[in-house]
């Protein structure tokens, strides 16, 4: 690093200060600005807010880390989500603009009846609001240590101090002006991290020990390559994913577990992100926008760069394959260069921790603190802020739970883990009239007791296989699933009431007594052809890149065809003027 990298970095920190000091105002009027923005967004915005959200200091990293262990098919354990993100863009987008609430907890109170509803909405407050999304920050944080030692070469107690700096500084911006100056903040950060990704991408495959792409697939071997699952190696070995382990991505991972950023049904961020949207329609768009933007343009870059790494450092052990993406901006990467990558990975942080910080907090002030004391607690400037001081609550929270993730990977599977199951009642809610508070409690609760079960005991009986396989998510998901369904049909339904003045705010599809609405099911049919497209044209952009990228040109112009008839089928459902 010289005087050019450290003048690019600061710039940009600058900047992000500068923006949420101008739009302080606006955010902290009351708690729907603080929160919500005003409910006055445009998809753009939102839309890159949510792809920058997802691109954390981590990502290039963890990703390196798959395509180290398995190859490029090993992205499967996130692109399946596209799956669950599509639905949640034609079947949910709308509805979460339509209900009118600040927060996803407060659903609960919208949804549901009988005394269950408060101490349920508040224990998922704490348990998403707070538990989860430590584990979520602290996973970040991980990340970024890992980038600060590795960039500077630095002792990791002196990169712990200094990503807990950058942590504070974050925090301050988040809770001066709220998500009016996240989503704008988060617009910028996207836009510099994605520069610099495919900037690196293209000076790394250019170095003469890569040799071009072509020298790529010539240097690597052919398994490195695969999309799809491929059994290889010597003895027992699995050297791309198992076929096990790809069947619960693609035929449950998607549905039935909750994980940040692809919530079957939207939630966390992602419902906040369309509540906020000034209409139902921009809350389609914006969340179509992520997904597309999310699997399709962000993805090839780090994968490139991954792959080149395997030739720069061909001796390099698993467990440091996310330093590697460090070390080769360090140890190959001009001046200029150098500054650019750290502030694209200061970015790529700052969206991610900014947005968790306040989503968090909204659970915490809405649905656990104004829940418990609201009548205490009128002035909207006292509620906003308490949201402040939830926000700098949780950045501490964050910081400790930082101290105990050893590896991204660890982090991440451990949330798909803990929340397998809970993904069919999250859907099911809005279409389902026997779904209830108990129902939602037990699906929310009992993934983590068969999880610690299987951890403590099955895994250990159980053998290698089975922790290959993903046999402990297989097991999380249909002890869960019974388990719910078992308590839809014993418990008692909602209120007659409740149900009805729900159907009449949301107007949901789905199956419900003639007596509380009469549901337009032929929506479902509208919506799942939508879903099928959006999906096709997701893969076929994204299989197509690859190919072409790796010099498979028939396979590339396949995917681009079928890319196009999608895209137009789309294009001609969703605005009919169109034709």
């Amino acid at each position: 690093m010289n005087t050019l990298d450290y003048f690019i970095a600061l710039t940009g920190l600058a900047v992000f200060l500068w923006v949420n000091l101008r739009l302080r105002k606006r955010g902290g009027r009351n708690l729907e600005n603080f929160f919500l923005a005003g409910r006055s967004m445009s998809w753009k915005l939102l839309g890159l807010s949510m792809v920058a959200t997802t691109f954390a200091a981590d990502t290039p990293l963890w990703v390196t880390e798959k395509v180290v262990q398995h190859g490029i098919s090993g992205n499967w354990l996130w692109w399946n989500m596209l799956l669950g993100g599509m639905l949640t863009t034609f079947f949910f987008a709308r509805y979460w603009n339509r209900a009118g609430i600040l927060t996803e907890p407060e659903f609960i109170s919208l949804r549901y009846s009988g005394p269950l509803v408060r101490p349920l909405r508040m224990f998922k407050a704490v348990y998403l609001g707070l538990f989860l999304n430590a584990v979520i920050l602290g996973w970040v944080n991980a990340a970024m240590i890992k980038v600060v030692a590795e960039f500077f070469e630095l002792p990791h107690k002196a990169a712990v101090f200094a990503v807990m700096i950058l942590m504070i500084y974050t925090a301050i911006y988040s809770a001066i002006s709220g998500l009016i100056g996240i989503v704008v903040t988060d617009a910028i950060q996207f836009g510099v991290a994605m520069a610099g990704s495919i900037l690196l991408a293209i000076l790394v495959v250019n170095l003469p020990e890569v040799g071009g792409l072509s020298g790529m697939v010539e240097k690597l071997p052919e398994w490195r390559f695969d999309f799809f699952p491929q059994v290889a190696g010597t003895g027992s070995e699995i050297l791309t994913i198992s076929t096990g382990a790809f069947f619960s991505f693609v035929a449950l991972q998607w549905w039935n577990s909750w994980y940040p950023g692809a919530e079957p049904g939207g939630g966390g961020y992602i419902s906040q992100r369309m509540m906020s949207a000034r209409n139902e329609d921009d809350a389609r768009k914006a969340s179509l926008f992520f997904q597309l933007a999310h699997y399709c343009l962000r993805p090839w870059p780090w994968i490139v760069v991954a792959l080149a790494a395997l030739i720069l450092y061909p001796e390099l052990p698993v467990e440091e394959a996310g330093n590697a993406y460090i070390r080769l901006i360090r140890e190959y990467m001009p001046a200029g260069v150098r500054g650019l990558m750290l502030l694209v990975f200061i970015s790529a942080y700052m969206s991610t921790i900014s947005t968790q910080l306040n989503w968090g907090s909204g659970y915490l002030t809405n649905d656990l603190f104004l829940l418990w004391k609201k009548a205490r607690v009128q002035d909207p400037k006292e509620q906003v802020r308490a949201g402040r001081i939830f926000t700098l609550l949780l950045m501490g929270a964050g910081a400790m739970v930082s101290l105990y993730i050893d590896t991204i990977d660890q982090a991440a599977r451990f949330l798909i883990q803990a929340g397998a199951g809970l993904g069919a009642v999250l859907i099911l809610r809005w279409y389902w009239w026997r779904i209830n508070a108990l129902t939602e409690l037990t699906a929310t609760i009992v993934p983590l007791i068969i999880l610690l079960i299987c951890k403590w005991w099955v895994e250990p009986l159980a053998g290698r296989e089975f922790v290959l396989h993903n046999g402990t998510f297989y097991v999380v998901v249909f002890g869960t699933m019974i388990s719910w369904i078992t308590v839809a049909y014993a418990s008692t339904p909602t209120n007659t009431a409740v149900l009805k003045s729900f159907c009449a705010k949301v107007n949901p599809a789905g199956v419900w007594p003639e007596n509380i609405h009469t549901a337009d099911n032929k929506e479902i049919k509208e919506n799942t052809a939508l879903w099928i497209a959006s999906v096709i044209l997701a893969y076929s952009i994204l299989f197509g890149t690859g190919y072409f990228l790796f010099g498979k040109t028939f396979h590339a112009m396949v995917c681009i065809i079928i890319a196009m008839i999608s895209g137009l089928y789309l294009t001609v459902r969703l605005h009919p003027d169109a034709r």
